[in-house]
């Protein structure tokens, strides 16, 4: 079941949100996920390019916290897309 959308960024309608409150546990609200990621890097031309080493060192994420995440970009006509879906359930 696709959840119904409306209002910026396709947010859930209030009906729909409203099935989805309080750990309701039936087969139509399972965790529900959508990326779209679609971009193209098209009639680039890269010559005589020079790029630095993509490096993550021993202790680079010693003191992180959260969810930390390393986009290594070479510089030569590159298209980066990310997303990251994260679903946490309490049980």
């Amino acid at each position: 079941m696709t959840p119904a959308r409306s209002g910026p960024a396709g947010a859930l309608d209030d009906t729909r949100l409203a099935t989805l409150r309080g750990g309701t546990d039936t087969p139509w609200s399972a965790p529900w996920s959508d990326m779209k990621l679609n971009g193209t890097v098209d009639h680039n031309t890269a010559s005589q390019i020079v790029t630095g080493a993509n490096i993550v060192t021993d202790g680079a994420f010693s003191n992180a916290s959260g969810l930390p995440m390393v986009i290594q970009n070479s510089g030569a006509n590159v298209l980066i897309q990310s997303a990251t879906i994260v679903n946490v359930q309490f049980r």
